[in-house]
């Protein structure tokens, strides 16, 4: 039921925000160029690599590192706006239809990361990454968060991750389509928290 549900919203969605899709390709080809997507390898079920699809909100080549905080000079002020509203994530229903993502699961992590799980931490990687999850709603201002750190990338690491990885393991000890479609709603009303 889930891989219906995932076919059938992606493929609606898609459809839909296709105007809104094409205009923002077009501000961005307009004022920041080339590339218009943010193409970037991470690990999806079972451990295998797929490339995950992002309007590109960074100048080219910026050299930063793997997590991102607000206000760095590296985001474009047309990036900035795309990130606050989400909009940036859109290029993921691509992924979802496809196959690599689903709508709600943990969020695909770069090799950097995954490397780091134990071995019973692993288990996340047994269903399809998602575009939200109960990890994605409590660190909406990641961001933020991070940026109000003295250290942010210690902070993510020591903190934020760590934690990310608990919510993960919990919803998927406890996830069902009812769970999911709670998780989907939450993202879409701005919830920070949903009880699985």
């Amino acid at each position: 039921m889930k891989r219906i549900f995932d076919l059938t919203a992606s493929f609606t969605g898609l459809l839909i925000l296709l105007p809104l899709l094409g205009i923002i390709t077009l501000i961005i080809w307009f004022r920041m160029k080339r590339p218009v997507f943010f193409c970037q390898e991470r690990v999806g079920r079972d451990g295998k690599p797929f490339i995950l699809y992002k309007f590109r909100t960074m100048s080219v080549n910026h050299g930063g590192n793997t997590i991102t905080i607000k206000g760095e000079s590296r985001i474009t002020p047309l990036g900035a706006k795309l990130r606050k509203y989400k909009l940036d994530e859109l290029p993921e229903l691509w992924n979802v239809l496809n196959g690599d993502m689903s709508f709600v699961g943990p969020r695909p992590d770069i090799s950097e990361y995954i490397n780091r799980l134990t071995e019973d931490e692993r288990k996340i990687l047994s269903i399809r990454p998602g575009i939200t999850s109960p990890a994605s709603l409590k660190y909406f201002h990641e961001e933020e968060l991070v940026a109000s750190a003295p250290d942010p990338l210690r902070y993510y690491v020591e903190v934020i991750w760590p934690d990310k990885v608990r919510l993960n393991l919990e919803y998927l000890e406890t996830r069902s389509f009812f769970v999911d479609l709670k998780i989907i709603f939450g993202t879409i009303i701005g919830k920070r928290k949903i009880e699985m």
